[in-house]
């Protein structure tokens, strides 16, 4: 018997920048694709032409409804002839650039949830969803050089990105633990010239003193294109040690 060769994907933050370059490559190389973000992208929906794309529009700051979606819509899925199942949790947010005392606290509530708390509840709806599947299973977090390294002005996006650091730590020893256990794996991805550039580059100088980092790396040419990070990071989703360091940096 032929070995399945289908693969499904979920992305979240697919509407712009490397989630849409991510999703344009993964429609490429034939993945059915559930995208989850704040819009849907009429373009992508153009390029699918006929090929398996769905598009939910949610605000993911309610985790726990697209949650509860998602895992009622793969139990509704059968995992006949697939190869793999992988859940790519990409959507971040960055709140007003400034000291944390200085960010209401519904911006910073907001950053928390759509970059820590949906991508924990997600993960935790698509494992149990697929505890049973026989296919491989992966979960790809995208992470930051910035959960590694604090930065003044940044507190909310850094502690959130260190949470997902932790969280994927975690999870990579309960997974190891289960029989066909997903692999996962918290990857930075580089820095990339994308809308979050822009706002960092953007910020009030008086309230950002590591602006001038950023404006540099423009200026210097050192931003990879979202098409270069997205290849970068989905090559990394298709090693066959994906997952064996559960986080990592795609500059090695």
């Amino acid at each position: 018997m032929a070995a399945s060769t289908t693969h499904l994907t979920i992305l979240t933050g697919a509407s712009r920048g490397m989630g849409l370059a991510m999703a344009r490559q993964l429609l490429a190389a034939g993945h059915q694709l559930l995208c989850i973000s704040r819009k849907t992208n009429d373009a992508l929906a153009a390029q699918a032409k006929g090929r398996s794309l769905e598009q939910w529009p949610h605000d993911l700051s309610r985790g726990d409804v697209v949650a509860a979606k998602l895992e009622t819509w793969l139990a509704a899925r059968s995992a006949a002839g697939l190869a793999s199942v992988t859940l790519i949790n990409n959507a971040g947010v960055i709140p007003a650039i400034a000291p944390v005392g200085d960010i209401a606290a519904a911006d910073l509530a907001q950053a928390l949830r759509v970059g820590l708390e949906a991508p924990m509840l997600l993960t935790s709806a698509f494992l149990r969803a697929t505890a049973t599947w026989p296919c491989q299973r992966k979960v790809l977090n995208i992470s930051s050089g910035l959960g590694r390294r604090a930065m003044a002005s940044q507190a909310a996006y850094c502690a959130s990105k260190a949470g997902m650091d932790h969280f994927t730590r975690c999870v990579a020893l309960e997974e190891a633990l289960c029989s066909n256990g997903a692999k996962v794996c918290s990857l930075a991805p580089g820095v990339i010239d994308t809308d979050m550039q822009v706002q960092l580059r953007s910020a009030d100088p008086d309230r950002f003193p590591d602006i001038g980092n950023f404006q540099g790396m423009k200026a210097q040419g050192a931003l990879t294109s979202p098409d270069e990070a997205a290849a970068r990071v989905l090559a990394v989703l298709a090693r066959p040690d994906f997952g064996a360091n559960p986080v990592a940096d795609v500059r090695g």
